[in-house]
């Protein structure tokens, strides 16, 4: 057995799959919101604890994991060659008082204990091991150019080029939504500290302090045709827009898949937006580039994991 973590900024998934390099079934899933209160090693102590309940669960011990995958949010920051996380939306400490967050982490251990607990662990920023996954078994099958984008707590990105999986000196290659779409309003600061980057303006996390309400109440909203909520939901798929239309002419791109919890929710209303914001520009570059949902919908946070751990 392989045990497949994913570690978002709302929650953490943890399920354990067979042997093998196929698409598995996952067994003895657990999910919980993540942990952010305590000593900074809670999170890595919560991921044991539910890895130990799955493996009671299918009967096994720690011992007989093969491996262990890990899909994380980032970024990611590297101590002795081992991944700590920098996470705005974990780690309080990184954009200070301004967020209201619950602890004032600035990184927290991951890698190193869990491996000293279980043995060999494979660890990718999520939105690279969403790639990853895609590319082997979702909607980015057979492609050299592609992207995965995630709009959920956070905005994160894993890119491919030439055939080639882009991770950068740390990891944490993609993180397109640090980058700065304006100088922002003074509600939008993002969990790193950044005040106008991509995702303090769009992430499901900027939605209740930037318009009173969450993703859904808001997305439900514009559907119904309230103007106001209409109006932000339009400028947020303008602000998205535009950043997958830069990587599409950074990269000449042939397709990005799409995923996280704000857009499979709601794919129907905010693709058509997204796609016209990409199509709209210097035909070149954007003639023929499709917006796609995730191949593998709501589970591919499970299935990043998978591929990861699956080398």
């Amino acid at each position: 057995m392989r045990a497949c973590i994913d570690i978002g900024g709302t929650k953490i998934a943890v399920a354990l799959a067979p042997a093998g390099t196929g698409l598995a079934e996952l067994v003895a899933r657990r999910t919980e919101p993540t942990a952010k209160t305590g000593a900074p090693d809670a999170l890595a102590r919560q991921a044991l604890r539910m890895v130990d309940e799955a493996c009671a669960e299918a009967g096994i011990t720690r011992a007989q994991l093969q491996a262990t995958g890990v899909s994380a949010c980032g970024p990611f920051a590297l101590r002795d060659g081992q991944v700590e996380l920098a996470t705005p939306n974990i780690c309080g400490g990184l954009a200070g008082p301004g967020r209201d967050a619950p602890n004032d982490w600035m990184q927290i251990p991951l890698q190193a204990p869990l491996a000293a607990a279980l043995g060999t662990v494979h660890a990718q920023n999520d939105a690279v091991a969403a790639l990853l996954a895609e590319r082997r078994w979702g909607a980015l099958q057979g492609l050299d150019h592609c992207a995965y984008v995630t709009w959920s707590t956070g905005v994160g990105v894993g890119l491919c080029v030439d055939g080639r999986v882009l991770r950068g000196k740390s990891g944490n290659a993609g993180h397109a939504g640090h980058s700065f779409s304006s100088d922002g309003p003074g509600d939008a600061l993002c969990g790193c500290g950044n005040v106008g980057d991509v995702e303090s303006l769009v992430a499901g996390s900027s939605m209740p302090r930037r318009f009173g309400h969450d993703a859904e109440q808001l997305v439900d909203a514009a559907k119904r045709g309230d103007a106001a909520a209409h109006a932000a939901v339009a400028g947020m798929c303008r602000v998205l827009g535009r950043m997958l239309y830069n990587l599409v002419a950074t990269l000449d791109l042939q397709r990005i898949s799409l995923g996280g919890s704000v857009f499979l929710h709601h794919q129907d209303y905010l693709l058509p937006p997204l796609q016209a914001e990409v199509s709209a520009h210097l035909p070149a570059l954007t003639a023929g580039v499709q917006l796609v949902p995730a191949g593998l919908g709501l589970q591919v946070g499970d299935y990043a994991a998978l591929a990861v751990a699956s080398g």
